[in-house]
């Protein structure tokens, strides 16, 4: 955003607004106990739970459009997934080891499960009643409707099973247990059909399990889990569930036999998988055998329907070796990420106005070398607002097929499948051009695609790296340096966000270009770090993790805590515009050493304002140690991921972009890069963004110090407000209409 736009504000000397959106807001009572923990924190697997309820709730939401909300089922769903994988499955290790402390905030490991399973079922009658009661009837008012083989007609019927019989049929595989064959291997977030099957010749009375013969067939996962039918006059999109269908067809399955009960269960296998690195002399191999660990890890949930057969529940519970506390009865779907086929029918009424990313205005000049619009001054970027693919992509082409460039480096996180950056990257190696790569091996749920990642750019002859032994490689930077007259420039590009076109379409966040060379000489130096492992390095600029960024950002922290106590000598007006503040936005907050600078900012004034979109463990406005603080979480139709950090510093603001969250992993464990941005007019387009979402009263939910989260309201009869999303969309809009008019 230009300086001249009217949203830009004030100049970087001069504070953001921390106007909070109160009037109209639902006011909570101040709690008189602490519902997740003690006084000073709060637990961070029930506050996480509590993010995953703000999701939930634009699902219940009347406001959100009719797809979407049957989007945020399927998004609730997929995040509790990897919750239950990666802290559930950590917290039944702890418990299977015997493990019987407590956490800081006063939880032993088995209170927390016990308390993520009420939570988490409280949750999932909420789901299952909104989409049954709700949503539902609404799709069907709109001719989409999801039937059960009871209610098709004698044609659908047909229908179907000429589908099974053509597409099912030749990829389902009936396994059988008996004692020839063993219970079979079920893979991690199946879903399957548990068939007690009976011989007909088999005495019909018999009643024990053992009497009858067992057999799994699992959902084909790789194939659309809705089979479209065909329209009607009043139903244009009808859809029943793969599972019916096979279901309904199962005596083609098992010629011969009777089919005495069927039951549909999904389980879900713990991913916090141990493995050790220290003695690791192949990293790679150590992230090969841990996904194959991880395969065959202890299943730690099986939800059923909400009225299970009981023999059947009984044997697989005894199979997999689970507790009453695993099994989930679910009062709806199984899986409610199935509902993605449903969301892909073509109405777009029912989902929000399309969002085409705008070209950046510094970049709109498609055929101007883009290291020489980057020499005219730093590039910000805003994504989705503003286009990834016009951007970031276009810096990686550039520099691949520029002549003049020498050397390519790049961090690679999460990437998408068919990434545009790895063609690049080869073509540039094939070149001639000094390519090197870090892939993150040890990104969650990213391993088997980093490792293919990894092996095709070695083939093509780039210098790949896996990182630094003990630590994960979160920063998202890239360095191009590029031959100019007798010497060397350095150009780089500073994100907040992976290099994934995908995400980067949903996902907001932000990047910088710069030639910078004081900048660039740090990317050069982490580049080093990270390939040459040597930890005794200098930035000057940037805040790198595990190095200076813990203890820089503390520095600031106490230094807004000496400049409050001058502020207070001098009247301390809480009114004052110089007063000291701090505004944080950030994925999640957990460190436990910033958050107890944060009480002592907050005790001696100093403003604090946290946007935090996901958990937050640092208790807000509790008297005598937080109550300058607020925390707010913005909820929405992009996932909000961009960290910005801002420091009033006395009239001399600062702000920086980057990586790492204020957690402990990110600031002690992982290799993080944060950057200052210097320039007043960027300074003021990241102003511009805090501004929004602190004014918002249509996204944004209030902490209260309990753990819980109050949703703002309007005031009444007062507009609505469009929400942070929403105002930014249109401001991108009109700097894009003001740059094309000039």
């Amino acid at each position: 955003m230009s300086k001249s736009t009217p949203e830009s504000g004030a100049s970087s000397t001069h504070a953001p607004s921390s106007k909070s959106a109160s009037r109209g807001r639902r006011k909570a009572p101040a709690p008189q106990s602490y519902r997740y923990g003690n006084r000073e924190f709060l637990n961070r697997e029930l506050t996480w739970l509590e993010f995953n309820r703000r999701v939930l709730h634009e699902a219940l939401d009347d406001r959100t459009p009719l797809l979407e909300r049957v989007m945020f089922l399927s998004i609730f769903t997929s995040n509790l997934d990897e919750f239950f994988q990666k802290r559930v499955g950590g917290l039944k290790r702890q418990v299977a080891a015997g493990v019987t402390t407590t956490t800081p905030e006063g939880m032993s490991p088995h209170e927390q499960l016990a308390e993520i399973r009420r939570v988490v079922l409280e949750m999932i009658h909420s789901q299952a009643a909104c989409f049954e009661n709700e949503l539902k009837p609404r799709l069907a008012e709109h001719g989409i409707r999801m039937l059960k083989w009871a209610d098709m007609s004698s044609s659908d019927c047909e229908f179907a099973n000429e589908y099974f019989r053509k597409n099912l049929f030749p990829v389902l595989t009936p396994l059988a247990v008996d004692p020839g064959h063993p219970f079979p291997f079920i893979s991690n977030l199946s879903t399957s059909l548990a068939v007690m099957l009976r011989d007909p010749e088999d005495d019909e009375t018999a009643e024990d399990v053992a009497a009858h013969h067992f057999a799994r067939v699992k959902v084909p996962s790789m194939l659309p889990q809705f089979v479209q039918l065909p329209a009607t006059d009043d139903e244009a999109f009808r859809f029943v569930h793969i599972a019916d269908v096979i279901t309904a067809n199962l005596g083609d399955l098992f010629a011969g036999m009777v089919i005495e009960d069927v039951m549909l269960f999904r389980i879900s296998r713990n991913a916090d998988i141990e493995h050790d690195e220290e003695d690791a002399e192949d990293l790679l191999e150590v992230v090969e055998n841990e996904l194959r660990s991880r395969r065959f890890a202890k299943v730690i949930r099986l939800e059923v329907p909400a009225e299970p057969h009981p023999k059947i529940t009984r044997l697989l519970m005894e199979e997999l070796r689970l507790e009453e506390a695993d099994i989930y009865l679910m009062p709806s779907e199984l899986d409610f990420t199935d509902l993605n086929v449903i969301y892909g029918v073509n109405l777009p009424e029912l989902k929000f106005e399309s969002w085409q990313p705008a070209v950046p205005s510094r970049l709109l000049d498609v055929d101007a070398d883009i290291f020489s619009l980057i020499r005219q001054g730093d590039i910000l970027v805003h994504h989705p607002y503003e286009a990834f693919s016009a951007s970031v992509e276009r810096f990686i082409r550039a520099a691949a097929s520029d002549p003049d460039v020498i050397a390519i480096k790049q961090t690679l996180y999460r990437t998408s499948s068919d990434s545009p950056f790895i063609p690049e990257l080869i073509r540039a190696a094939e070149s001639g051009k000094q390519v090197a790569c870090l892939v993150e091996l040890k990104a969650r749920f990213d391993e088997e695609r980093n490792i293919g990642v990894a092996q095709q750019l070695e083939k093509a002859g780039v210098h790949v790296v896996y990182g630094i032994l003990g630590y994960k490689t979160h920063t998202k930077t890239s360095l191009v340096v590029r031959r100019e007259g007798d010497s060397m420039r350095s150009y780089a590009h500073i994100g907040t966000g992976n290099y994934n076109s995908k995400t980067a379409l949903l996902y907001t966040d932000l990047g910088i270009f710069t030639c910078n060379t004081a900048v660039t000489h740090d990317i050069i130096q982490l580049f080093h770090f990270l390939t040459g492992h040597s930890p005794n390095r200098k930035f000057n600029k940037l805040l790198i993790a595990p190095i200076n960024m813990k203890t820089r950002f503390y520095d600031m922290i106490d230094r807004e805590i000496r400049h409050a106590k001058d502020w207070k000598a001098r009247g301390s007006d809480p009114a004052d515009p110089q007063r000291p503040h701090i505004i944080a936005k950030m994925n999640s907050l957990e460190d436990r050493g910033a958050c107890k600078r944060l009480y002592e900012a907050s005790n001696v004034g100093v403003k604090i304002d946290l946007i935090v979109r996901g958990f937050c463990c640092l208790r807000p406005g509790v008297k005598g140690m937080s109550e300058n603080i607020s925390v707010v979480s913005v909820i929405g139709r992009f996932l909000e991921h961009s960290r910005i950090f801002y420091f009033y510093n006395a009239g001399q603001s600062e702000y920086y972009i980057g990586s790492a969250d204020w957690m402990y992993r990110n600031l002690n464990n992982r290799v993080e890069c944060i950057a200052p941005i210097d320039d007043p007019m960027l300074q003021a387009r990241l102003k511009h963004i805090l501004d929004v979402m602190a004014a918002d009263t249509r996204q944004a939910w209030d902490m209260m110090s309990d753990g819980t989260y109050v949703q703002r309201t309007s005031d009444p009869g007062a507009t609505p407000h469009p929400g942070t999303h929403r105002m930014l969309m249109e401001s991108t809009r009109r700097e894009a209409r003001g740059v094309t008019t000039r």
